[in-house]
């Protein structure tokens, strides 16, 4: 019959001399693995940041825009011609508001003919002794000038032909045709723009400008102030084979429309819906 020995029982050390390993701390093994796993997400965080700091140095090369030369406008937009200096004549170009129109040359007035009595080939009698009277220039009266109607137009809409923008009340309307002092309130001047001279500014027969405010387009007296000459300055944009989009200088995402015949500034854009009450054209003037 075997003996059967005394379990050792570890809580009792003094009663069997068995005594813990002291040699090795408990939970070595997964302190080192906690370690080297901390080390490891160290090691990849400083790797991602070293690589998106390279990144950002040395970004990868785009193509550059070439800046707009003078008289031009942005990629999608018409180009438009260098502005006259006179303000009567608009700027040339292929726009959609510089519309072809033929023009009359002025006729050359002869110069008048000198007049007899003062000329130097008929001198006038003298009496002896008395030294010759100077000849007196001629008086001529200056001929009349006609008001230069090459820079007139007219702006009709496009869903509904036939309307022109009309003042009335000191409010631009789409309005039809009517007598002789409505087709005058319906014809405008085009002249450079009053803050960008490649573009242009609509002057009423009575010297007011077209200009936008509270988004409502309206006859205004020019006061002088760069707000007024950039409320009063319109571009070309986006146009097509039906009409011209005229956009605000001030407001390069708002384009001129209509909405229940009143003319206003209105966002345009690519959701933009009833795109053709945003579409003119410029026309011969009615007046």
């Amino acid at each position: 019959m075997t003996e059967e020995k005394p379990r050792l029982i570890p809580t009792q050390p003094w009663e069997n001399g068995w005594a813990p390993d002291t040699s090795r701390v408990p939970g070595t093994r997964r302190l080192w693995m906690a370690g080297t796993l901390a080390l490891s997400v160290v090691a990849a965080c400083v790797t991602a940041i070293v690589i998106t700091d390279r990144q950002a140095e040395d970004p990868v090369p785009v193509a550059k825009i070439p800046a707009p030369s003078p008289g031009s406008t942005y990629p999608g937009l018409l180009t438009f011609a260098s502005p006259s200096a006179s303000e009567s004549v608009p700027p040339g170009g292929k726009s959609g508001l510089s519309s072809a129109q033929p023009t009359t040359s002025a006729a050359t007035t002869p110069a008048p003919a000198p007049d007899v009595k003062g000329s130097a080939s008929a001198p006038a009698s003298q009496a002896p002794g008395k030294p010759a009277a100077s000849p007196s220039p001629s008086k001529s009266s200056a001929a009349p000038t006609t008001p230069d109607r090459s820079a007139l137009r007219s702006v009709e809409s496009i869903n509904y032909p036939g309307r022109y923008w009309h003042v009335s009340g000191g409010l631009v309307r789409l309005d039809p045709v009517g007598g002789s002092e409505s087709r005058e309130d319906s014809s405008f001047s085009l002249v450079p723009g009053l803050s960008n001279g490649s573009c242009y500014s609509f002057k009423t027969h009575d010297g007011k400008y077209l200009r936008h405010r509270d988004f409502v387009l309206r006859a205004d007296r020019n006061d002088g102030s760069s707000l007024f000459k950039q409320d009063a300055t319109f571009c070309a944009g986006y146009s097509g084979n039906a009409g011209t989009v005229i956009q605000s200088v001030n407001y390069p995402n708002y384009a001129l429309r209509h909405r229940n015949f009143q003319l206003r500034l209105d966002p345009y854009g690519y959701n933009t819906t009833n795109r053709q009450d945003f579409s003119f054209r410029v026309v011969a003037p009615l007046a």
